[in-house]
């Protein structure tokens, strides 16, 4: 299952923060979609995923400023 998480406007941390909040109520398997314009974000939340043990399924730029990205629970 696909859940959203839209994030666009939140600098970082918060955009971190709030994915790693998301995805503890989530089963695994399922999907944590977000949706962030934070540069740093583009670093820490794929670093999180490994760390964590997470996948990376979609990562796609929107626009100059902002991303997509797709972690699938472990």
């Amino acid at each position: 299952m696909k859940h959203k998480l839209e994030v666009l406007g939140m600098v970082c941390p918060f955009p971190l923060i709030e994915a790693k909040e998301a995805i503890q109520s989530l089963n695994s398997g399922d999907e944590l979609v977000i949706d962030f314009d934070c540069t740093q974000a583009t670093e820490s939340i794929p670093r999180w995923a490994a760390e964590e043990g997470h996948t990376i399924t979609e990562y796609e730029q929107i626009d100059d400023a902002s991303w997509t990205i797709t972690v699938k629970k472990k």
